[in-house]
This record gives structure tokens, C-alpha cells and sequence, in this order.
């Protein structure tokens, strides 16, 4: 019999469920809030469109990619010692990233923002599994998965409110004092725990793990800024899935892997992690580029743009709570198809935006949005973890999320791609006219161009003071082109996982017929069924050590 994970009696799992929702929240904002303040980063940092796109993405890249062995550290130091420690190098980095003084500086900042940021996903999800009784966790994740899917929202609506009367770097502050006083509590209230048997960190894993995401990203990132014809973008790419498929081989001759590859062989694990990863790859890369349509296009402030979103918030929370209750009436196909097709809907909706599209239209496309998120995350979530071995809870909730999180990273990566290229390729004839006494550079993105508008206006160049709205215009509807070319995008990614989903995702769980979530034999209780799973994880990790030299 496998030993359990060691972990102390908590003082109230009420209080420990709220804070660890707080950690989660701040984390889960930095995803999105960074995105109210790209204008302003744009304007006062002299940013270029792939600069922004990286100030974005290294956040990303790096909390994902590291929470495999956050994961590991979690489980083998003690979950809430790794945890506060995390929370600690994510608060001092936040208020580095403040007073950043150029772009490269503030990615440097993200990134070490994300390394601190990294461990908060595996470690809050693992201690609510120790924590409540097995009855309990089912809502406990839901209530979690809620918290992070409004964070989608929530992020700009606080960035809004604080760009309303503060510098672009306040939306990076506002969590040194957050994370000092929700952490001051959870040393008195969150309990410890750990897995029973320690692993030893996997570090060719990790290295691989990062260098691949990182080189595919950049590699995407790269097209847009240049040519997807030059070397040094297909390469790039071609370069990032190599290493990734090196980083999988390695992994299932390790004893002690970064991430245990057979998971993917369980179907409730493998699309599980699909479904969110497509979910986020829509939700993150499409707020991106909906700043720039309501900041630039609409002509909304900070604050309002913040409202605009919120609906996201209004959608996923309900949905999130609702979900555990559906999936056990109609199971988990259903309603994860159900949130992926809502996801959809929302996003074939947003392809029809005009410059003044009703503002009413906006927000009910936004608010199908939020029950789609909601809906995926909450149902995917405790999917997922339940084929997972509870010595192994924080390494398997890191993999659940970091594959969330590079769905979302590869979302601004591949939509800013083609929203660059696409904008470039239709403001060209507009600009180049006029270029110079335009820079070059004007051509972009729609934050350059009105940047290079707004010092054109006061030039006192007669000619060209004239020209200005007519090259709005102009820059105008090039944008909403690109807009709709993201927009196709993402609806052709949600329809292929709707379709993947349609054939992998199981239709039932526990001892309902077919194969369970955890991919065992009908019937079985849930505990059984982990332990079926478990002992078919060690039968393909023995094969695969069988195989080693």
C-alpha cells in the first residue's frame, strides 16, 4: 500500500481556501493585467509591438514552463514552505518590474516574476486536495478554477482602476502589499504538507522543458515581427518542436521525470489538458488584442476597457460553480463541449466588430466568453487530478497548469503573429506614402501608428496635418481586418478541440459506464480507480526503464 502525503490539520478550511484563492488571483491576474497598460508602456518604454508581446509572454512562458519542478519542490520541501517562499521572489520582482526603465528590463522583471509565480498553481491545488475531505474537493476545485478563470477579467479591471490615477507600473505594485499581508496569514493558517516519498529534481528535464516553449514562442513571435518565409522563423519553430519532442524521450527513461509523459496515455488527463490549454489559447490571446481595439478604436479609457472585460468575470464565476453539479448529471463531455462552444460562439461574434459595434454586443459576446472558461477549467480540473497519485498532487496539478499556461502564451504568441502581419501588410499602403516623415516603424501595430499620428499632428507639416485623419482611417480598418484574421483563428482552433473532444473526452466518471475520468474499469470507486491508474503508470515506467541502457 502506497504511503500517504504527510499533512497537518488545518485551523479553518474556510480562511485556507480564501487565501489560497488570493495567491491564486494575484498570479492569475498578472496573465492579463499587464495588458491594460500595454498603451502606456508602448508610449513611455518606446516599445515595439514584439517587445510588448514578449513583456506578456515571458510572464507566461516561464511560470508554465517551471512549474514542473515546482511542482516536484512542492511535494518533496513542503507545499506551503515552497509557497510563501515563491510568493516572496514574485512580490520583489513585481516592484522591479514598477520601476523597469526600458522594454528589455521589464521582460528580465516578468520573467523572474513567472519563476516566483510558478510554484503557486501546483502548490494551492495539492494543499486543497490534502486539506478537504474527498466529498469537499470537488467544489473546493471548483471555487479555485472559478478564481482563476475571472482573473481573465479581474486583471485589467484592477490595472483600469489604478491606471486611472497612478504610472503604468502601479499595475505591477499593487501586489508586494497583497501578497505581504494574505502571506502573513497563511503562515498562521494554511497547513503543511508534503509527499510521503521525495523525488529528485529532474533538471535535463526542466532545461529542456523551458528552452523548447521558450524557442517555439519566440519563433511565432518572430513571424509576425519579420517574415514567416525567413530561416530564422521556421527555424525557430521547427528548433522548438524539436526540443520538445527531445524533452518527451527523455522524460519516459527517466525514473524521476519532470513530468510523467504516461499520463497522456489516460484519456481523461491528456484531454483534460487539450481542452484547457485551446480554452486559454483563445481567452489570453484574444483579451491581447481587444486592449488596443477598445483603448485605440472605441476610444475607451483604462478604467472603462476594465468594465468591458467584466462580464468574462460575470460568465466564468457561476459557470465554474455550476459545472461540478452538471458534470455529474450529463458528465464531462458534455460539459466541456458546452464551455468550448460558448468560448466559440463568443469569438464568432467578435469577428463582426466594427469601429461602433454596440457596446451591448461587446459585452454579451464577452459574457459567452466567461461561462466558456468557467465551464472548461472547472470540469477539466478536478478531471484531470483525479488520475493523479496524491504523493504526486503538486507535480500533477504544475503539469495541468503549465499546459494551461502555454495555451495561453502560444494564444498572444500565434494571434499577435497574425495580427501583425495582417495589420503590417494592410497599413502599408496607407503609410508608405508617407514614410518618412513617418518612421517606419509606424507600420507596426495600431499603438505605433497612432503614436506616430499624434506627434504628426503637431509637426506643422500642412500637408501631412491634413492627411492625419484620413490615415486613421485607414490605420483603422486595417486593424479591424487583422482583428477578424485573429478572430478566424481562434474559431478554427476551438471548432478542431470541439471535434477532438467530441471523440476523447470521457462521457462519464466514477462508476458510471464507459471509461471513467481516471480511465479505469467501469465501476470501480474512485479511490480503486486511482490506484488502477497508478499501477498502470508504474507497469509503462518499468517498461520504459527496461528500455535504458
Amino acid at each position: 500500500m502506497r504511503p500517504e502525503p504527510s499533512v497537518t490539520a488545518p485551523r479553518s478550511t474556510g480562511l485556507v481556501l480564501a487565501l489560497l484563492g488570493v495567491f491564486l488571483m494575484v498570479v492569475m491576474m498578472d496573465n492579463t493585467i499587464v495588458n491594460i497598460a500595454l498603451r502606456a508602456i508602448q508610449e513611455q518604454l518606446d516599445a515595439s509591438n514584439s517587445q510588448l508581446q514578449w513583456a506578456v509572454d515571458s510572464y507566461i512562458l516561464i511560470y508554465a514552463a517551471l512549474m514542473f519542478p515546482a511542482g516536484i519542490l512542492a511535494d518533496r520541501y513542503g507545499r506551503k514552505r515552497v509557497l510563501l517562499i515563491g510568493l516572496t521572489v514574485f512580490a520583489a520582482a513585481s516592484a522591479l518590474s514598477a520601476f523597469s526603465h526600458t522594454p528589455d528590463q521589464l521582460i528580465v522583471w516578468r520573467a523572474v516574476m513567472g519563476l516566483g509565480g510558478a510554484v503557486v498553481p501546483p502548490a494551492t491545488l495539492s494543499i486543497i486536495r490534502d486539506t478537504f475531505p474527498s466529498d469537499q474537493q470537488g467544489r473546493a476545485m471548483g471555487i479555485w478554477s472559478a478564481i482563476g478563470g475571472s482573473s481573465v477579467a479581474f486583471g485589467p479591471l484592477v490595472g483600469g482602476l489604478l491606471l486611472e490615477r497612478f504610472w503604468w507600473g502601479s499595475v505591477f505594485l499593487i501586489n508586494v502589499p497583497i501578497v505581504l499581508l494574505a502571506g502573513a496569514l497563511a503562515m498562521w493558517a494554511v497547513p503543511e504538507s508534503r509527499a510521503a516519498t521525495s523525488r529528485r529534481l529532474d533538471l535535463p528535464g526542466v532545461v529542456l522543458s523551458v528552452a523548447g516553449a521558450t524557442t517555439l514562442v519566440f519563433g511565432v513571435i518572430r513571424g509576425g515581427e519579420t517574415t514567416w518565409r525567413a530561416w530564422n522563423t521556421t527555424g525557430l519553430v521547427a528548433a522548438g518542436l524539436v526540443i520538445l519532442a527531445l524533452f518527451v524521450l527523455v522524460e519516459r527513461r527517466r525514473a524521476e521525470p519532470t513530468i510523467d509523459v504516461s499520463l497522456f496515455r489516460n484519456r481523461a488527463f491528456a484531454s483534460g489538458t487539450l481542452s484547457m490549454a485551446l480554452a486559454f489559447f483563445a481567452i489570453t490571446g484574444g483579451t491581447y488584442l481587444l486592449v488596443f481595439y477598445s483603448l485605440l478604436v472605441r476610444g475607451d479609457s483604462t478604467l472603462q476597457f476594465g468594465l468591458v472585460l467584466l462580464p468574462v468575470a460575470v460568465g466564468s464565476i457561476p459557470a465554474a460553480l455550476a459545472a461540478n453539479a452538471l458534470t455529474r448529471a450529463r458528465g464531462p463531455r458534455f460539459t466541456v463541449l458546452l464551455g468550448l462552444g460558448s468560448l466559440t460562439a463568443a469569438f464568432v461574434i467578435l469577428y463582426f466588430l466594427e469601429p461602433h459595434t454596440p457596446l451591448l454586443v461587446i459585452e454579451g459576446a464577452l459574457l459567452l466568453a466567461g461561462l466558456g472558461i468557467g465551464s472548461v477549467m472547472a470540469t477539466t480540473t478536478p478531471l484531470v487530478m483525479a488520475v493523479v497519485e496524491p504523493q504526486k498532487a503538486a507535480a500533477g496539478a504544475a503539469a495541468n497548469s503549465a499546459i494551461r499556461q502555454i495555451g495561453g502564451a502560444l494564444g498572444v504568441a500565434v494571434l499577435g503573429s497574425v495580427y501583425a502581419t495582417r495589420y503590417h501588410s494592410g497599413v502599408t499602403g496607407t503609410l508608405a506614402p508617407w514614410t518618412p516623415p513617418l518612421p517606419e516603424q509606424a507600420q507596426d501595430s495600431l499603438g505605433a501608428t497612432a503614436t506616430a499620428l499624434e506627434s504628426a499632428a503637431r509637426s506643422g507639416n500642412p500637408g501631412l496635418v491634413r492627411a492625419v485623419p484620413q490615415l486613421q482611417d485607414g490605420a483603422t480598418h486595417a486593424f479591424i481586418n487583422a482583428l477578424r484574421s485573429t478572430s478566424s483563428v481562434t474559431v478554427a482552433v476551438l471548432l478542431a478541440g470541439m471535434v477532438l473532444g467530441a471523440f476523447w473526452l470521457p462521457a462519464r466518471t466514477g462508476g458510471d459506464t464507459g471509461r471513467t475520468a481516471t480511465g479505469s474499469r467501469p465501476g470501480l470507486p474512485l479511490q480503486e480507480a486511482r490506484d488502477t491508474a497508478s499501477a498502470d503508470r508504474e507497469g509503462d515506467r518499468d517498461r520504459d526503464r527496461g528500455r535504458t541502457p
